[in-house]
């Protein structure tokens, strides 16, 4: 049965490193402390200047396609997942297929923001699956948020970060059960207005008197329920189980969206799993939105965390408010 496998992955992270002591200077108070015993976020990487979207996911395709084996000119498709693209227009992944010389490959941004890269596989892999003429499908999320960041809030400037991951699938006939196995989509748009980026738009359009405002920078409006992840992820991780037949006590690692380590031990609690079936990179890149799960990934593959054979599901969450959650057999 034709499927979409997953076949490499890559990740970049910016040089620049932001210890958690810059903001304790930055801001005037202590909130070391406080990242360490609330999100353990002890640091993270921010863009130098002058680098951007485009070269986070270029750096990040590159490391996945040497490891795919694979050249730029077998790609069929690239799908970039970020809510920080290069421009408003065109969309990112089109400077993404030039730089790449990927010149076969159709191209588009995707924008669920920070639930992106899930989404974004959940589509590739249907592309695959009723399309024979995409073998290949490059995914890729990405977020330069340091770019919209008041400095001043210290409900935003603590957290967020810069990087981007990306992986490579692939179109093979394998048997029921490997391969791409089931997703979910949600969305609870009542807390579209809750946070976000919402000047530059049509509805606040870039003027002295929206940056003057902080409009273009990233902003948390309203304070979000605590549960409202853990419980959202781990009925959609029982949703995907109970239409794919599989039980929640098979899966090998859990990727979940990395701005709260309680809420990721919360949803592994609801579920009756131990924590140590999430991986987590918080700790050292911060919170890298619709990259942190390609990151996360990543890392686990490359310390030998997931193997050929391994039940993963992937669960992200980002504004608007967006839920995906997608199953592999790897």
């Amino acid at each position: 049965m034709r499927n979409a496998r997953i076949i490499s992955a890559g990740m970049y992270a910016p040089a620049r490193v932001i210890e958690n002591q810059y903001f304790n200077e930055v801001l005037g108070e202590d909130v070391d402390t406080w990242l360490r015993a609330n999100v353990e976020i002890y640091r993270r990487r921010w863009c130098a200047e002058g680098e951007s979207t485009a070269d986070l996911v270029e750096a990040a395709s590159k490391q996945a396609l040497e490891r795919a084996g694979l050249k730029a000119s077998k790609i069929d498709l690239i799908i970039v997942a970020t809510d920080t693209p290069e421009f408003i227009s065109p969309s990112t992944a089109s400077v993404l297929q030039h730089r790449l010389s990927a010149k076969k490959a159709g191209t588009f941004d995707l924008n669920t923001a920070c639930a992106g890269f899930v989404t974004a596989l959940d589509t590739a892999s249907k592309f695959i699956k009723a399309d024979a003429q995409y073998k290949n499908v490059l995914v890729v999320g990405a977020y330069a948020m340091s770019k919209y960041l008041n400095l001043q809030d210290k409900k935003t400037v603590t957290l967020f970060a810069d990087g981007a991951g990306a992986v490579v699938l692939r179109a093979e006939n394998m048997p029921k059960g490997q391969g791409f196995l089931g997703s979910k989509l949600l969305t609870r748009g009542e807390y579209h207005d809750w946070m976000g980026i919402y000047g530059g738009g049509t509805h606040l359009p870039v003027t002295e008197g929206v940056l003057h405002r902080h409009e273009h920078q990233l902003q948390f409006v309203k304070r979000f329920p605590p549960t409202l992840n853990p419980e959202i992820w781990s009925k959609m991780a029982l949703d995907i189980s109970k239409k794919s037949k599989i039980s929640i006590t098979e899966v090998d690692q859990f990727f979940l969206t990395q701005i709260n380590i309680n809420s990721i031990r919360a949803t592994l609690d609801l579920l009756g799993v131990a924590h140590e079936k999430a991986h987590t990179i918080m700790h050292d890149y911060g919170y890298t939105g619709s990259a942190c799960i390609p990151m996360a990934f990543n890392d686990a593959w490359e310390k030998g965390k997931v193997k050929p054979g391994d039940l993963l599901y992937f669960i992200g969450s980002g504004g608007g408010l967006a839920f995906a959650a997608a199953a592999f057999r790897l």
